[in-house]
């Protein structure tokens, strides 16, 4: 490069400019005032025009030459650089970068420019130390209106979900929903979320069509590639809702079974069987029947279902006839708060709250025999007596017993290891889950008493609240600035949004029983009969059996006292 001074007055600007965005007042004050006080401090740099011109080009440094001629100076140092291939693109763009930090609205304006000079995203993301998934998602820009991108280059960007569902929308849509969503002088600030949500469209992907390429074509079904997605996936997608939902009826009417129907489903998704149709669960007999139906994904599903065998006729003494009057249906429930996959998601959270709970907090030695007691009362627990009894997880409980000896085989612990394995045993006994090792109300009743409340997980995701009715929906809004929308999913939507830095446990999660249920409980349990009250008469073999097993408890007793 060759130091040379010009007339700040005869350099040309380059219309290829990387930072196109305004500098604020501030900023440009800042400089002027350094110029005045010391001078250009770092030259600028130039190249020759190109074209057959005499004059230079500004390549770097726009602002300090307009600077430098409003405070008044003749000359200038600058450097002169040749013209590079690629008219400086590559060059400026790093340089600006390195100076100060391109807000994303140029930096795209700058990637569209060395796209068009022929570099690939790849290259781009070499040579800039940027992964390949920002270079794209900068590009998704390029769909999205002007007057936000004058908005977005202040600095107040979009999510990338966002962005991606505001990209994904037509000009027209985003005019549209600009007008609304606009930010004014009494509130600058843009709810992107808001935006988003008014231009969301509901995607259905590709792997979960069941039809192939010639009904997809006949329907006139075009799939756009997610560039986000994962590698490993078919990514493709379409916002054309009723094209793929009447490509995927065609498919199940052509492969539909001899013993086949195609069912309707619920406003919850759920499938609608024939009247007094019984659902199959396991493996379906021959005589069954078969169901399809597309789910809230437009995914086909098929469910198994038995009708009840026809009743045969009465005989004339019987109470059947021609004219007795049909079977008066059953008033359907109304649907609870919380479905039965909710529940199974309750259960599995209890269960891990209350064994960290266990685990970490702190519990008084009085309180750990009580829940010791209590874990007898499980109704996954019972333990081996004289009448022929069960135990279970022995194997799975005695490694706790065993650390309580020695290795000569005698009881031997302090109070830490006692401690320690009369919590591992609680953690490996009690259980909330919705299958057979849940131990009913005690276990609820042991989190109250350890606090296991305050281990609950966030419950604020799609999973659980896919899980409540709309009435428990909309009463989660409570307390919050979430105000219910006119669809279901939208105000599920919003929650999610709002819950994802906070922390919601929905009340049906809590540990504490119902107070009646608790009642009912203890009753049965101080009403239950003595066990010697019972056995009147054993069996000779069992008696003797028991007796030598009263005897060999006695001596156990006496030997730890």
């Amino acid at each position: 490069m060759q130091l040379i001074k010009v007339d700040p007055r005869a350099l040309k600007e380059n219309p290829d400019r990387m930072r196109q965005t305004k500098s604020t007042p501030q900023a440009d004050a800042l400089l002027l005032a350094t110029i005045k006080a010391v001078g250009v401090v770092q030259p600028p740099v130039i190249t020759p025009e190109t074209g057959g011109g005499n004059g230079y080009v500004i390549n770097a440094g726009h602002r300090r030459v307009k600077q430098a001629i409003a405070a008044g100076l003749e000359e200038i140092d600058v450097l002169v650089d040749e013209t590079a291939n690629d008219n400086g693109a590559m060059r400026s763009m790093v340089e600006n970068i390195a100076r100060e930090a391109l807000n994303p609205v140029d930096q795209w304006r700058a990637i569209e420019r060395l796209v068009a000079l022929g570099w690939t995203e790849e290259a781009i993301g070499v040579a800039l130390a940027l992964p390949v998934r920002q270079i794209r998602k900068l590009r998704l820009l390029a769909n999205v209106l002007l007057a936000m991108l004058d908005h977005m280059a202040k600095g107040d960007m979009p999510n990338e979900q966002q962005l991606r569902t505001i990209a994904a929308a037509s000009l027209d849509e985003q005019k549209e929903v600009w007008k609304k969503h606009k930010p004014s002088k009494a509130d600058p600030q843009v709810s992107w979320w808001s935006i988003a949500q008014a231009l969301q469209k509901t995607r259905l992907h590709a792997r979960h069509a069941s039809f192939g390429d010639e009904l997809a074509q006949a329907y006139g079904i075009h799939w756009v590639e997610d560039l986000f997605a994962p590698a490993d996936e078919d990514s493709r997608y379409t916002t054309d809702v009723e094209a793929f939902l009447g490509a995927q009826q065609e498919w199940m009417a052509n492969n539909l079974p001899k013993k086949g129907i195609i069912a309707e489903t619920t406003n919850y998704g759920e499938v609608k069987l024939p009247a007094k149709a019984e659902r199959v669960y396991g493996k379906p007999a021959k005589s069954d029947c078969t169901a399809m139906y597309l789910d809230r994904d437009g995914r086909v599903q098929t469910v198994h279902y038995r009708l009840p065998a026809a009743k045969k006729p009465e005989d004339q003494n019987g109470s059947g006839s021609d004219n007795a009057p049909e079977d008066v249906g059953e008033v359907s429930k109304p649907r609870s708060d919380v479905t039965r996959k909710g529940t199974e998601i309750i259960g599995d959270y209890r269960t891990d709250a209350l064994r960290e709970a266990l685990g970490r907090a702190p519990i008084e030695d009085d309180t750990l025999m009580a829940l010791l007691i209590l874990a007898f009362a499980g109704q996954n627990v019972s333990v081996t007596t004289g009448s022929g009894g069960t135990y279970y997880g022995h194997s799975r409980l005695a490694k706790n017993a065993a650390a309580l000896f020695d290795a000569d085989g005698k009881l031997s612990f302090d109070m830490d290891t006692l401690r320690i394995a009369a919590r591992t045993m609680l953690v490996d006994v009690f259980s909330c889950r919705e299958n057979a090792t849940n131990s009913g109300i005690v276990a609820r009743l042991a989190g109250a008493v350890v606090g296991a409340d305050t281990f609950l997980p966030n419950m604020g995701t799609e999973d659980f609240l896919s899980c409540l009715s709309r009435t428990a929906l909309e009463a989660s809004c409570k307390e919050t600035p979430v105000l219910p929308r006119q669809r279901v999913k939208d105000t599920r939507a919003a929650l999610v949004e709002h819950f994802k830095e906070r922390h919601f446990v929905h009340p049906s999660a809590l540990f504490a029983p119902d107070a009646t249920k608790l009642s009912e409980w203890l009753f049965s349990g101080s009403a239950a009969p003595d066990d010697e009250d019972e056995a009147d008469e054993d069996v000779d073999g069992a008696s003797d059996e028991r007796a030598d097993g009263d005897a060999n408890a006695e001596a156990f007793r006496e030997a730890a006292e």
